[in-house]
């Protein structure tokens, strides 16, 4: 395997340890103005820059995101890429009700692989836990999926620690997907050694912290009421000015390898031994080309320990989520 070749867990799945996350393909309902055309054009841009993890979610404009990722991917060998998607919303009742019922995520997958229109789903994520189901029975249901070769690789996202255990009480458990950034670094002292004890590989997820750290904000940054980033800690004070504080000192770094702050800071958590995948989002097709030359990055021992100590205020603030989970 290519030091950018990674495994998924205890499967057979491999991946890419850069990804792309399709929350800005076809995710209608999470930001203003999509264009299909736009989703579309960012997949296949991934998959034609040796992208091969793409991480999707029903929840990403409740279905349309899937379908516009099983529409680009048709022009690709099916087998020279890695899918992840993700399900355990209820919206039957038009209210949003988080179910991880064997019956509700069996049905689950039958309905993604219909609307990605292919016959298996590399990972499947249960994306939020409910309050009722025995967390090792709605993990049941998936290796049930996996021994029928719909499912490759058995993931969680947004558990805690203690329902990931109860999850992973027969080891059937692959993969963890749960937010974690050099500002967001809660994970890193039990979660994530837990995971990499028992085999199962994390993936992060708003690595740029909703593009924080890609260096493009200043101090003169507003954001309007519908945009998501107005309601997220990181750019309140004075979190937003020790963060830009911070950046500032990784752009030297950047600027030893020709790089961009962004793929700098995605070679650092490639480089990190406690993830597996990161998979920045995207709204333009030159942002996944120039996130997929981050794999072309490689930080010294040095330089990596130089941006963990710029970020370690961010280890022991404890910053909880970017937004808070539906209930």
């Amino acid at each position: 395997m290519a030091h950018n070749e990674v495994k998924i867990g205890k499967s057979d799945v491999q991946a890419t340890a850069l990804g792309l996350g399709t929350n800005a393909v076809g995710g209608y309902n999470l930001f203003p103005n999509l264009k299909d055309e736009d989703g579309l054009e960012l997949v296949k841009t991934g998959l034609n820059n040796g992208i091969k993890l793409l991480d999707t979610a029903f929840v990403y404009g409740l279905g349309h995101s899937e379908e516009l990722v099983g529409q680009a991917m048709k022009e690709f060998d099916r087998h020279s890429f890695a899918l992840a998607t993700k399900g355990a919303q209820d919206f039957s009742t038009g209210e949003q009700v988080i179910d991880n019922s064997p019956a509700f995520l069996t049905a689950q997958v039958e309905a993604s692989l219909k609307r990605l229109d292919t016959d298996y789903i590399d990972v499947y994520y249960i994306h939020f836990p409910d309050h009722d189901t025995p967390k090792a029975e709605a993990v049941g249901a998936l290796e049930r999926l996996k021994e029928q070769g719909k499912i490759r690789a058995i993931g969680l996202s947004n558990f805690s620690l203690a329902q990931i255990k109860e999850a992973n009480a027969d080891g059937y458990v692959d993969v963890v997907e749960d937010e974690f950034s050099l500002l967001h670094q809660d994970h890193a002292v039990d979660m994530m050694p837990y995971l990499k004890e028992n085999g199962i590989s994390f993936v992060p997820y708003f690595p740029l912290a909703s593009g924080l750290l890609t260096g493009k904000y200043d101090h003169d940054v507003k954001f309007p009421k519908d945009d998501i980033r107005s309601q997220i800690s990181d750019f309140q004070e004075p979190r937003y000015s020790n963060a830009l504080a911070a950046i500032e000192k990784v752009r030297p770094i950047a600027g030893e390898h020709n790089a961009s702050v962004a793929q700098t800071v995605l070679a650092w958590y490639m480089k990190n031994p406690l993830i597996s995948v990161v998979i920045p989002g995207a709204k333009k097709a030159s942002q996944v080309e120039a996130n997929a030359k981050a794999m072309d990055v490689e930080l010294s021992d040095a330089e990596y320990k130089a941006i963990d100590d710029v970020f370690v205020k961010f280890q022991t603030a404890t910053s909880g989520k970017s937004l808070a989970d539906p209930d």
